[in-house]
């Protein structure tokens, strides 16, 4: 087996809806890439129990704990025999990209890429074969790329929606710019175009304009086109990470010192005409990013190594300082998911503890309150198990690092609100390695499990349509265990689970979650795929194959709304091995379209749907039509989760613990910290000095309770001027300088220097001196260990200038893309 043999498999997935993360590309871009190795594949991508309800019309079926009770499907295998299609590749390639192009289409690109490298030069042939039937057979289509090797890095660039624009980046050599290849018809015909430049990362559509395109070149100059690539424009030089904005804005962080090294020295410049006209926004920036209706950017401080994020709500218009604890150069903020309603940071804790904090903001972006400590997140740029389940709102899932420096598994049901330890399945015992049998519970293996290369073959897997449903391995005990993990499903959205199958899989959700596919996770070629048609209750086994394949994994359409699945591998023969793939269309299995009658409601965050508070989650109630576990039909693509929403009063449980409250274990009071008692709490927000006058809690952002318990809570408007000391916003156009410019240069810089000046005086002496008055106990801490100079002047007991907010080399701008 060759060195390229050996490369590890990534699973690049990108869901039609971006959900709170924050991909380069929020469009159709669903990619995977196998290679011929599969010892190496990975594939990157509270206490209630449920009842069953004595109403018919509630009963989804009783839950099986073991198999003995599932029933045969009747004929499935001469269905399903008939309805496998094989497709073998005519080349010795050691890896394939796959490529969906558009949303229902059927359409599907696979790129095979053979490469060695001789003496400093890359030596590689590329094949392009297309598909128009959901991977069932495929046509080659090389000629129509000229038989050009394609950068297989960059992959298969396929534009929003369903444009059917696709592009292929050319590997030219001896060539100062490049050559692309770009398809307007969903890769029925492809058009060669050279290009001004090399690009250094793939080229980025526009999400919401597919014939406007933006790359970074390998001289890190930033290169725009508004007709698909036809014809470049230069936009910038120097430029060291783009964004798109809303529209046609782009931001777009620059050092005119000539290196993107030089972090912290970076301006962040914005425009809204596509390079026309261009201001600077913020400057002396670490990093930036977009997250729903914020825009990030980490500010470094006046002197030393801290750094602070500002976020601005107006596309960096305006801008305000976020109330979070400090790091330095060695620690790190993430920000783990946003929305248009509040935002989840990870900050790291001092030293190289492995783990952090996870705060969450306000509606604002700028007020946080502590939500998880001891977060497991492994040094810059590390792992996080960090999941949003996607199946229901308000559930995330993640792992912390105890005590005793073991991983645990916790769940949130309320957007953040508390986190409690996963169920222990009821089929499932607990492990022998465990210390204490009494604390046993479920966790999850995700990112981190796979860096430790534990034998975890996905990551945990939830659908938007698929509703409560989620898929992913596990181990069961009083923390995560190295044994080989079994998968777990849940249907209820992470309250109860069931042990579904021994041993690591890869798997798939088809139809709306009414098809669960799975392949065993093995060294040993296979022969066989399994299927469950009641979430994971029952499972059956279906032979594809006489001739075993060496699996290198499954491949399906994004959305999980098809009823094809996909599993590619290869075989070996005397002297070769080639790729081979296998579809099965379960339409003919699941004949029968889904009825009224195979639907019954069912309340999500509920045990008891007869009691009128139960199921009410982040202020309102959510009854969903799902379909009996019993029912054998398809939902069918034209499926559309059906919900009803009912508000409910205000109780506490709407409620997180307000800026410098927190909760005691086991408690669900907030209170006060010590080091706060007695002291008024102000803060500068917009430019204005605002009074915070709280009994200690605020509202969950996006919580849509109404009436009942409302605790006092006010936000005053003091009438006193402030502003951050970090941030200064030299907004300029780009373009030529009259001949007075050294006058107006002039002018300027005395400007500049009375801004600056009345700034340090408000600051002073209209405020008080005070950015902040009130802080976390941890901040003092941090911020007395760590000797800011900056702030040493200010008056330790009211104020908070240390409250540093800032991202580490790695994980700044990966949670930020």
């Amino acid at each position: 087996m060759g060195v390229l043999e050996q490369c590890v498999l990534l699973f690049l997935l990108h869901h039609f809806t971006c959900g709170y993360d924050f991909p380069e590309g929020i469009y159709s871009n669903a990619q995977y890439k196998f290679v011929k190795d599969p010892s190496l594949n990975i594939e990157k991508r509270s206490s209630l129990i449920n009842k069953e309800f004595e109403s018919p019309k509630y009963i989804r079926s009783k839950r099986s704990t073991d198999q003995e009770d599932c029933q045969s499907l009747q004929g499935f295998e001469a269905k399903l025999n008939n309805n496998t299609n094989q497709y073998a590749f005519n080349d010795l390639s050691g890896s394939v990209s796959l490529a969906w192009v558009g949303d229902g289409t059927g359409i599907i690109l696979a790129l095979t890429t053979f490469q060695v490298p001789i003496f400093m030069v890359r030596f590689g042939q590329s094949k392009l074969y297309r598909s128009a039937n959901y991977g069932k057979s495929f046509q080659d289509v090389t000629n129509l790329i000229n038989n050009t090797f394609i950068r297989s890095e960059f992959g298969i660039a396929v534009g929003p929606d369903n444009s059917g624009k696709v592009i292929l980046t050319a590997d030219v050599s001896g060539s100062l710019g490049s050559r692309i290849f770009i398809s307007k018809d969903s890769g029925r015909s492809f058009e060669q175009l050279d290009l001004p430049f090399t690009p250094m990362f793939q080229i980025s559509y526009n999400p919401r304009d597919a014939n406007v395109l933006l790359a970074i070149s390998n001289m890190n100059e930033l290169w725009l086109s508004c007709d698909f690539g036809e014809t470049w424009r230069k936009l910038h030089d120097m430029v060291c990470m783009f964004k798109w904005g809303m529209d046609k804005t782009i931001f777009f962080s620059t050092n005119l010192n000539g290196s993107c090294s030089d972090r912290g020295m970076l301006d962040l410049k914005k425009t809204t005409d596509f390079g026309k006209t261009i201001k600077t926004v913020a400057t002396k920036i670490f990093s930036f990013g977009l997250g729903g209706k914020f825009l990030f950017a980490s500010i470094m401080t006046g002197t030393g190594t801290m750094r602070r994020i500002h976020v601005s709500t107006n596309q960096g218009e305006d801008w305000d300082m976020a109330q979070l604890p400090p790091v330095g150069h060695e620690e790190f903020y993430s920000i783990l998911a946003a929305n248009d309603d509040m935002v989840f940071m990870h900050v790291d804790e001092p030293g190289d503890t492995g783990f952090g904090t996870i705060f969450v903001s306000d509606d604002r972006g700028t007020v946080y309150s502590k939500s998880l400590e001891r977060h497991l997140y492994t040094t810059t740029g590390g792992d996080t198990d960090f999941t949003n389940v996607t199946s229901l709102r308000g559930v995330f899932i993640t792992s912390i690092l105890a005590e005793d420096n073991s991983v645990r598994s916790v769940v949130s049901f309320d957007q953040g609100g508390e986190w409690v330890p996963l169920q222990k399945p009821a089929n499932s015992r607990c492990e022998s390695t465990a210390k204490d049998p009494e604390q046993c519970s479920l966790h999850i293996h995700a990112a981190y499990s796979i860096a430790m290369r534990v034998n975890v073959p996905l990551l945990p897997l939830s659908e938007p349509n698929a509703v409560g449903l989620i898929m992913a391995h596990g181990s069961v005990g009083d923390a995560i265990s190295v044994l080989v993990p079994d998968v777990f499903v849940s249907d209820d959205g992470g309250y109860t689970w069931l042990k579904a199958l021994i041993g690591p899989h890869h798997y798939a959700i088809l139809d709306s979650g009414g098809l669960l596919v799975a392949v065993e996770s093995s060294t040993k070629p296979i022969k066989e795929i399994k299927f469950s048609t009641d979430e994971g209750q029952c499972w059956h086994t279906h032979k594809f194959t006489d001739d075993a394949i060496h699996f290198t994994g499954l491949a399906s359409e994004p959305g999980a709304k098809s009823m094809n699945i996909s599993l590619w591998g290869y075989r070996d023969n005397l002297l070769s091995q080639y790729w081979v793939s296998f579809t099965i269309d379960f339409k003919e299995l699941l004949t029968n379209i889904c009825e009224e009658k195979d639907y019954v409601q069912w309340l999500a965050h509920s045990d008891d749907i007869s009691e009128p508070n139960d199921g009410c989650m982040l202020g309102y109630k959510e009854k969903f039509l799902r379909l009996r576990k019993d029912s054998v039909c398809q939902n069918g693509r034209d499926y559309e989760v059906n919900k009803q929403h009912t508000p409910c009063p205000c109780t506490l449980d709407d409620f997180l613990c307000d800026f410098g409250y927190y909760r005691k274990e086991n408690s669900s009071e907030c209170v006060e910290q010590d080091d706060l008692k007695g002291h008024v709490l102000e803060y500068c927000l917009q430019g204005k000095t605002e009074q915070l006058q709280t009994t200690g809690y605020r509202k969950i952002p996006g919580d849509k309770c109404e009436g009942g318990n409302q605790p006092l809570r006010k936000v005053i408007d003091l009438s006193t001027n402030c502003a951050s000391e970090l941030l200064t916003k030299e907004k300029q156009t780009v373009g030529r300088l009259s001949s007075s410019a050294p006058i107006v240069v002039g002018v300027i810089v005395v400007l500049l220097l009375s801004i600056v000046a009345a700034v340090l005086l408000i600051k002073k002496y209209v405020c008080g001196g005070r950015f902040l008055v009130h802080r976390y106990s941890v901040l003092q801490q941090h911020a007395e260990a760590q000797g800011d100079g900056e702030d040493e002047a200010l008056d330790t007991n009211h104020t908070q200038g240390r409250n540093k907010y800032t991202f580490h080399d790695d994980s700044d701008e990966d949670l930020l893309e």
